[in-house]
């Protein structure tokens, strides 16, 4: 069951996740607490639908945004998917990508220090949603091509920003 919240403003500073759930209502995205630390919402990118969900560590002051592509990378494909990894975060200035070790499943994941107030800027929640969403719409037709189209590492890399560069 949903955690009610009251309405925000979304252009005022706010506890992080209350702040995200309040972004996500105002762009459309369905979006549910799943306990009061944390919000998880349904963002679509190019290739699919990706899951956010914004994690509060309040004794860290810590932001933590995993968005999940739905995508699971089978036990005979880690070693390549492993490899890929590699290479794609060498190409990231926020975050990176992991496969989650229960499962096998991709993921973006990006922290967020916020400062001492525990508050959070619309600015920045944007700008980090935004990222988050980039960065998987980047990067996934290269776990695509390791996945399901039997290309190497590098040349799934390869290919997936060479086709990147070429969108308008």
């Amino acid at each position: 069951m949903p955690i009610a919240r009251e309405t925000m403003d979304i252009n005022e500073d706010a506890a992080p996740v209350e702040l995200l759930a309040a972004f996500f209502d105002a762009n459309g995205w369905p979006c549910e607490f799943v306990n009061e630390d944390e919000v998880c919402a349904d963002i679509p990118g190019s290739w699919t639908t990706y899951q956010l969900r914004a994690i509060w560590r309040r004794e860290d002051q810590v932001l933590q945004l995993l968005c999940l592509p739905e995508v699971r990378v089978p036990d005979q494909k880690k070693p390549a998917a492993f490899e890929l990894l590699a290479l794609v975060n060498e190409q990231l200035w926020l975050g990176h990508f992991d496969i989650w070790s229960q499962g096998g499943v991709l993921l973006y994941r990006h922290g967020l220090v916020v400062g001492r107030d525990g508050l959070l800027s619309l600015p920045v929640a944007q700008m980090a949603v935004e990222s988050a969403v980039a960065e998987c719409d980047r990067f996934y037709p290269a776990f695509q091509f390791v996945l399901w189209g039997d290309k190497t590492p590098r040349e799934a890399l390869d290919a997936a920003l060479v086709d990147a560069m070429g969108e308008a």
